[in-house]
């Protein structure tokens, strides 16, 4: 490509990433467009590696979201394997590990590098240890799972723990849920429906050590052996799943050239309404952290829907800012988050926002299987609703509760109405 073509780097090669640089060609930019990702493989879907690919049902190509041919329909600088090292935001400049250092001068860039997976202090090396992010990861944690009768911990009682720990159950193996809260996906769901969700795993056989902190992993000859908790007690396992939370993966952001007057990075690359960190520079998906202004909140969400929709939100913000008469005025992202999970044969589906309530309102319709619908609120207004095992027309009645933001009785009444209908 000619070097005298303006460029936009989008560094990150995942749906935020694939998104926006679809998002940039479908809206007429023809400049050149470097799509920067730090693993090998083209651009492919996360969600079902704890699902699909963990249990064996899919093989891993079927996790790539384009193939070749509409990859190559892009016209990409396209640049896998590769880590961007430092972002100069004054000089619009960004540094990557590729070739000794090289350098782009950019007109724009779209950080969409998402998060890091945590760790525990001394697992590094020991064999049995996982964390699950990357196909990788997922396949090398499958292979294990492919030998029958197998002890697994997993650390971590969110979406994702919850998540393997169904797969691993599903598939026959003796299965403990470690977490410090006191009950599964607590921080989201509230304690009443987390409870519920909790005695669903007891059911399938799931052992649940709640209200424990993880101190360590405890190894034999480079083995993990099992996992070692607060209180002194070991849980024995054949392998160990940290699925402890994640970390925005900024620290390109803080390179050299970024200096004091490089963007706020504190949990994520902090943005305003229209997804913009600085002049040129421009967030999407886990890594970015921004004002919704009709919640009235700044949301960092590490979902699949959200990564699609600011990817695009992010390039026409950008494309706006490069050339408003050609592409208009920006537009604030203001999307109404969605996340679902499956866990053995239910579906958990949430729209909005369901962190942080300060009251939530739960219609238990059956509890075997479960079936519930739950409205979650702060500050006096509805902020997020939950259906689990619902059919579809049912939840999406429910959107419809926190879609613009409804007073909470008004939004308890028409609860109810939606679950009776």
């Amino acid at each position: 490509m000619s070097t005298h073509r303006p460029r936009i780097a989008v560094v990150g090669a995942a749906a935020a990433g694939l998104a926006a640089a679809e998002g940039l060609r479908r809206l007429g930019w023809d400049g050149e467009i470097a799509l920067i990702g730090d693993e090998p493989h083209l651009p492919y879907d996360r969600p079902p590696l704890s699902k699909q690919i963990l249990s064996g049902a899919w093989e891993p190509q079927r996790t790539a979201l384009r193939d070749t041919e509409q990859i190559a329909a892009l016209g990409l600088d396209l640049r896998l394997g590769t880590r961007a090292l430092a972002y100069d935001p004054a000089r619009r400049v960004l540094t990557l590990g590729d070739d000794g250092h090289t350098e782009l001068r950019c007109v724009g860039v779209i950080a969409a590098t998402g998060v890091t997976p945590r760790s525990l202090p001394g697992t590094d090396g020991v064999e049995g240890v996982h964390v699950l992010r990357t196909l990788e990861d997922a396949c090398a944690l499958r292979r294990r799972l492919a030998t029958p009768g197998r002890r697994l911990a997993v650390v971590g009682t969110g979406v994702l723990g919850a998540e393997a720990a169904a797969v691993a159950r599903a598939l026959g193996h003796e299965v403990t849920l470690v977490g410090t809260g006191d009950t599964v996906m607590e921080r989201v769901l509230g304690a009443e429906v987390g409870g519920l969700l909790a005695d669903v795993h007891r059911a399938q056989g799931v052992t649940l050590r709640t209200g424990q902190a993880v101190t360590g992993v405890r190894a034999e000859a480079g083995r993990a052996v099992g996992v070692v908790l607060a209180d002194g007690s070991t849980v024995e396992a054949d392998d160990v799943l940290l699925a402890i939370g994640s970390d925005p993966a900024v620290g390109w952001l803080r390179g050299p050239g970024a200096g004091t007057a490089g963007p706020d990075l504190t949990d994520g690359l902090r943005c305003d309404e229209f997804c913009a960190a600085a002049p040129g520079l421009y967030g999407a998906g886990d890594i970015a952290r921004w004002y919704h202004p009709v919640l009235r909140r700044e949301l960092r969400i590490e979902h699949r829907m959200n990564a699609s929709e600011q990817g695009l939100a992010a390039a026409r913000n950008l494309l706006a800012e490069l050339d408003p008469e050609r592409f208009g005025e920006r537009r604030p992202f203001t999307p109404v988050p969605y996340f679902w999970s499956d866990q053995y044969d239910l579906k958990l589906q949430a729209h909005g926002v369901l962190t942080g309530a300060d009251r939530i309102e739960v219609r238990t319709l059956g509890k075997d299987p479960l079936r519930l619908a739950a409205l979650y609120g702060g500050d006096g207004l509805a902020t997020g609703v939950l259906a689990i095992g619902l059919p579809p027309r049912r939840t999406r009645g429910l959107r419809a509760l926190i879609a613009t933001p409804v007073p909470w009785p008004e939004a308890v009444a028409r609860l109810a109405d939606a679950v009776d209908a």
